[in-house]
Order: structure tokens, then sequence, then C-alpha cells
């Protein structure tokens, strides 16, 4: 198996193309990440074209996970929050290519996201996850801390209602 590069990921039409496929595919697979089945591809360019213009601005990185130069997954990490929260980030969009699950490409992300907050001299990472199908046992074995669930809280992409848990992590102190 070739091995995975993570890096952080720029505006390019191409990345654009590959990142607005991989939420596509997610979402019909049944990955709860704020869009409903089916996924227009031009609405998944378009999300992903306004979080790289944020990513510019400094708001948020945006890491991929490329197996040779082939993008095989994603994770955002969000900066940007309110103003007496600056020692936080926030995980978003963990996603792998379905094809590529399995083989720690989401560890490696969710490593190298945590490593960066560190480096922007955050404190706290929080993220959360659908109870239906999603990673929670992922973020458990990465030492996350399960806050709890909040029940109902958003629609499955194919419908009907999963709730949420909440996870948080401390990071660059003495444990």
């Amino acid at each position: 198996m070739p091995a995975i590069e993570i890096r952080p990921l720029t505006g390019s039409t191409e990345t654009i193309e590959r990142l607005a496929e991989i939420l596509v595919e997610t979402v019909a697979a049944g990955g709860s990440v704020s869009f409903m089945h089916p996924l227009p591809l031009e609405a998944a360019r378009a999300f992903w074209s306004e979080s790289l213009a944020a990513a510019l601005r400094g708001e948020r990185i945006i890491l991929g996970a490329f197996e040779d130069e082939t993008l095989v997954g994603t994770v955002t990490l969000l900066l940007s929050l309110p103003q007496n929260q600056p020692h936080r980030a926030e995980i978003a969009k963990l996603m792998t290519r379905r094809s590529h699950r399995g083989r720690g490409i989401a560890t490696k992300l969710m490593q190298a996201a945590e490593q960066l907050a560190v480096q922007h001299h955050r404190t706290l990472l929080v993220l959360d996850t659908a109870t239906d199908g999603g990673a929670g046992s992922l973020y458990q074995r990465l030492d996350f801390t399960l806050a709890g669930e909040i029940p109902d809280y958003a629609l499955k992409p194919h419908g009907g209602l999963s709730g949420t848990l909440l996870f948080w992590k401390r990071l660059g102190l003495s444990r």
C-alpha cells in the first residue's frame, strides 16, 4: 500500500472537484456531514469553494490525505471562533473515501489536525458526530472524552432523525 501524506489544501479547481466528490460520496453513503441526499455536485463545489476561501483568510485549515496524488480523505480544523473562545478549535467534516476506509487515514488526519491546533495555541478541541453511524469509537480511541448525547439533533442524509455525540480533548497540557 502506498504511504498516505497529509497536507493543507488550497483552492485549486481540481482540489475543489475532488473534495466535492468525497462530500457527495459521503452523503450518499449516509454520512451525517450537514447535507441531505441527493447532494448536487454543484452544491458540494460551492461549499468547498467557500470553505477554502475561509482557509485563505486563516479562519480554518482544511487538510487532505493523499495516496500518491489522489485525494482520499479530508478534515477541517475550525479556528475562527467567538472572541471569548480563542483557546479552542473545532473539528469538522472528517471524511474518507469509502474505498480507503479501515486503513488508518482518519486517524492520521485527526493527529495532524491536533498538531495544527497545538501550533495555533489551542488547548481544547471539540467535535460532534452522529449517534447513528458516526465516528464515536474513533474519537474515543484518540482519547477524546464523551461529554454527552443530544437526541434528535439533525436529519440523517436519507431522512429520519439522529442524535449527536459531543466530544472534547485537552491539548498541549501535561495530563
